[in-house]
């Protein structure tokens, strides 16, 4: 089987608690992004591991025609995102469930031309599967799950001794401005971005709460976030990465992909769960970023 995007994963089987309010949700970077890859076009496979009963969770893949290679497991991993100001970016990380570290006998035998993992939570990859998956063809990379510890019940972002190693495997890599933060030491974006490009990395794409940073071949690409509400709030950088890859694929240069990741993710910030809108409303929400 041939694909155009692998993208290997945990989903979670979240919870949301928005002042006061708990919401049960589906969520994951392979999740929100393979739907947006899938809706762009492309043939997408998503492997992840679940339990057997939590097998509901993956047909909203299925009806996006993604070809889906579940490994199951004793416990599907799972996180509470708390957000005590209902208007605000701040959140607290709960751990509520693991379905174990990713082995290189979980890969199907199918080619692609990208394989993107997206963590979710702590020891989902290890840097022997990460290399294992880099000998594949290339790697676009979220490391949010490598950079989240324990610290009781609560999961929290700090560094990654791995980072350097791992990232020099990667073509392309995704963080927020906490997480390249975490990883360089430094606050600037523009800094950290091209820190972490001498790291290895060919793009690093950086979200924040504004919009989204590209430094590709030595340039910067911004373009910002516009929504009318934060009802989507919840895999904003997943929606974000996915899109921009998804146009890279296509043929767009950095500057324009930037533009359609934005355009795109404030559409999903205006509403829960996964992309679902229309090309047609983010290509005309696109010609005003």
């Amino acid at each position: 089987m041939k694909l155009d995007v692998l993208c290997i994963g945990h989903l979670d089987k979240g919870r949301i608690v928005r002042g006061g309010v708990v919401e049960d949700f589906i969520g994951g970077a392979v999740y929100f992004g393979s739907i947006v890859l899938a809706r762009l076009g492309l043939k997408v496979g998503v492997v992840t591991r679940l339990a057997l009963d939590d097998s509901w969770m993956l047909a909203d893949l299925h009806r996006e025609g993604i070809e889906v290679f579940p490994v199951y497991t004793s416990q599907t991993t799972g996180i509470e995102n708390v957000h005590p100001d209902p208007s605000s970016d701040a959140r607290r990380c709960y751990f509520l469930g693991f379905a174990g570290t990713f082995r290189p006998e979980d890969l199907p035998e199918v080619e692609a031309r990208l394989y993107y993992v997206g963590t979710v939570t702590a020891d989902e990859v290890d840097l022997p599967f990460l290399e294992e998956v880099a000998r594949r063809g290339p790697v676009a990379f979220d490391p949010q799950g490598c950079l989240r510890r324990k610290v009781g019940r609560e999961l929290v972002t700090g560094s990654w001794p791995e980072a350097k190693e791992a990232f020099s495997l990667v073509t392309y890599l995704k963080v927020d401005d906490r997480e390249a933060a975490a990883l360089t030491g430094e606050g600037d974006i523009r800094r950290a971005a091209e820190i972490l490009s001498r790291w290895g990395p060919e793009e690093v794409v950086l979200t924040h709460r504004g919009g989204v940073l590209v430094h590709a071949a030595g340039e910067f690409h911004e373009a910002p976030f516009r929504p009318r509400s934060l009802e989507g709030r919840t895999g904003r950088g997943d929606t974000c990465f996915s899109a921009y890859l998804g146009r890279r694929l296509l043929g767009d240069p950095p500057d324009v992909a930037t533009r359609f990741a934005a355009a795109l993710t404030t559409l999903k910030l205006e509403r829960p769960g996964p992309f679902r809108g229309s090309l047609d409303e983010v290509y005309a929400l696109m010609e005003g970023l």
